[in-house]
Formats: structure tokens, sequence, C-alpha cells
């Protein structure tokens, strides 16, 4: 059963969004699909508690402060969104259960200094246990100078960049009803999936 886990310590970068689009595709394939909130804001639960009864059911992984368990039998696929701040013991319990991990970044200087030391621990992690770990440029055109160096500076570190994420209200209009990409006509949201076709692949690699 696949766990992914969508991490960086820094706030403000997407994870929420990451989470519940991720939940929300692997409920489109049919799986049985738990989404966990390990953050204090608890976004992605509230998220849940939005959706309409006449969605692909996505269940809720209650995740308390202390030790986080592998998600109970019945889930086939189990997404977990973290707070700002992962560091420490936290942060090796979250991976211990983990087989990918999604970070998502955006492209301005001072998030990727910010993030520099998680992913170099990332890093190691993935070299001794086999974790996979892959990066989402988040509210950035793949065609500028900005992606550029983002994909540059990942490229050092020997992690993949699994897609670029354009700056959409979509993304906002959606959740507020507790829906995913997923959730509704293709025709809607065409260029947005279109986006998630490489990050896609990877989840399902």
């Amino acid at each position: 059963m696949p766990v992914v886990v969508v991490a960086n310590p820094k706030g403000g970068v997407g994870k929420s969004t990451l989470a519940t689009n991720i939940a929300g595709y692997y409920a489109s394939q049919g799986h049985a699909v738990m989404l966990g909130d390990a953050d204090r804001q608890q976004s992605s639960r509230l998220w849940l508690e939005l959706r309409p009864p006449a969605a692909r059911p996505i269940a809720t992984w209650n995740i308390g402060s202390e030790l986080i368990a592998r998600p109970p039998n019945g889930t086939t696929h189990a997404v977990i969104d973290t707070p700002a701040g992962l560091h420490g013991w936290r942060f090796k319990d979250v991976l211990k259960i983990a087989d990918k991990v999604i970070v998502p970044l955006q492209p301005s200087v001072f998030d990727i200094f910010a993030t520099k030391p998680f992913l170099d621990e990332l890093a190691e992690y993935r070299h001794a246990d086999r974790l996979q770990v892959g990066i989402i440029g988040m509210r950035v055109d793949a065609r500028t100078i900005a992606a550029e160096q983002l994909h540059g500076f990942v490229d050092k570190l020997g992690l993949p960049v699994l897609g670029y994420l354009r700056h959409t209200q979509n993304y906002i209009h959606l959740a507020a009803h507790g829906l995913s990409l997923f959730d509704v006509a293709p025709g809607r949201v065409g260029r947005d999936l279109a986006q998630w076709e490489g990050i896609c692949a990877w989840l399902d690699a």
C-alpha cells in the first residue's frame, strides 16, 4: 500500500493543495483512499468535511500529535499532509511509514534556500531506505527563468522535478467545495490536468 507524504518545513507553499488533489486522484482511480492531516491548521481535514456526498469517497485518517501508525486495514492508498516546521523525531516518524515524499517548492530564492536543509536530509533517507522523493514547482510557469533556476537547483540534489503547477483560481474554487481537479469535468480544468500527467505517472510507478 503506497503512503504518500507531502512535506516542506516552510509554510504557505501549497502542501494542502497537493495532498487533497493527490487524494482526489487516487479516489478517481477507484482506490480506497485515506487522507491524514498532521498539521495543526487541519486544512485537509476541513477539505474533507466540505466534500460533497456525491463525490468519490476519501476517508479521514485521524493523526494525533504523537506516534503516527500505519493506516488501518482496508485502505489501499494513503496521503499525509504535514505541518510547517516538520523536523526531528516527528519528521523521522513520518518517514518510517512513507513510500513516497513530495516536496512542493516555490521558485523564489528564499523558498529554495529555506528548504535546502530539509531536502539534504531527505536525500540521505532516500539513499538509505529507497524512499522515493520528488519535487513539484508551485505557482510557476515551466517556461520561465524562475523554473529553470528551480530545476537547476534540484538537479544538483539528484531529485526529480515531477512537474510545475501554475498559479490558478481553479484550486481555490474547488477546495472551497471539498473537490479536486479529478472530481470535475476534464474540460473545465484541462490545462491544469495536463500539468498533473507526469505527477500522476510518478505516483502510479
